[in-house]
């Protein structure tokens, strides 16, 4: 695993590759004392990152590779890859995306779990009727992302 530490406008993201793809995103930095270099992956993804803060990227297109996770939020992680940029879904709606509409609980664990946020987009994922609940790297960042997106899509939208 190799990993790359990047300013963002929501703080340090700490990046990793495991050679074949982007394997974890974190928020802050990771412990300076594990193995910090650089492969074929982590330039791209911090390229990426950087044009998705910029607003001049909404869908990534790095590889990913995402060796763990169960069946069922594997299936929640694709499912919130599939949220449009710029867009939110609730809990409920991903729950019977994925075939059980009575697991909302389980795809907030799921969201929790994902390896890889902002590239898988959990923080596109919403409490009934919109409310704003829920996010790894805290609500002040899910609001700025979401305020990000909203902004580039009116913007991309209207013309504004």
């Amino acid at each position: 695993m190799r990993w790359t530490v990047i300013d963002s406008p929501i703080g340090a993201l700490s990046v990793a590759s495991d050679g074949s793809g982007v394997s974890g995103v974190h928020f802050g930095a990771v412990d300076e004392s594990g193995p910090v270099d650089v492969d074929a992956v982590l330039p791209a993804a911090v390229d990426e990152l950087r044009h998705y803060f910029d607003g001049s990227l909404t869908d990534f297109t790095v590889p990913l590779s995402v060796p763990r996770g169960s069946s069922f939020e594997r299936a929640v992680w694709r499912e919130m890859s599939l949220i449009p940029y710029g867009e939110t879904r609730t809990y409920g709606a991903v729950a019977a995306a994925v075939g059980d509409p009575t697991a909302a609980r389980a795809v907030g664990v799921a969201c929790n779990r994902n390896p890889i946020p902002v590239i898988v987009p959990c923080h596109r994922i919403v409490g009934a009727g919109g409310k704003l609940v829920g996010f790894g790297g805290g609500l002040p960042r899910k609001r700025h992302l979401l305020e990000l997106e909203a902004k580039v899509a009116l913007a991309r939208d209207w013309g504004a």
